[in-house]
């Protein structure tokens, strides 16, 4: 079993910041990628940013120059620092995380999610 824990979502105004993150624990043997992504109501979850356990990042178009994602292995933790936000990302922000659990079977685990308002 794999648990994965957002946190620090909230209201922020447009052209602010917020700093998500993200901490997965439990049966892990290794986290090969972890990743934010965000769903809007009425519309389908989309990737935002992940990381691998190499370091290698990958941004959606909208949110590039914007967004970083950033990682602490040790501690199995991913963060997402998010500046100059506007109203189109608001949204439920989730976690997740993909690698193998302590019996070396594959996981894909998601967190509950956090919520970002962007508003005014």
């Amino acid at each position: 079993q794999v648990q994965v824990v957002e946190s620090g979502g909230g209201l922020v105004q447009p052209g602010g910041s917020l700093r998500l993150s993200c901490a997965a624990s439990g049966n892990i043997f290794r986290i090969n990628r972890m990743g934010w992504y965000r769903q809007a109501p009425g519309k389908q979850r989309d990737l935002v940013a992940t990381i691998t356990s190499g370091g290698s990042t990958n941004y959606a178009d909208s949110v590039k120059g914007r967004f970083t994602i950033s990682r602490d292995n040790a501690k199995n933790r991913v963060y997402l620092q998010m500046n100059a936000l506007k109203p189109e990302d608001t949204a439920v922000y989730s976690c997740n995380a993909v690698g193998l659990t302590t019996t070396l079977e594959g996981y894909d685990y998601w967190g509950q999610g956090t919520q970002v308002t962007v508003s005014s």
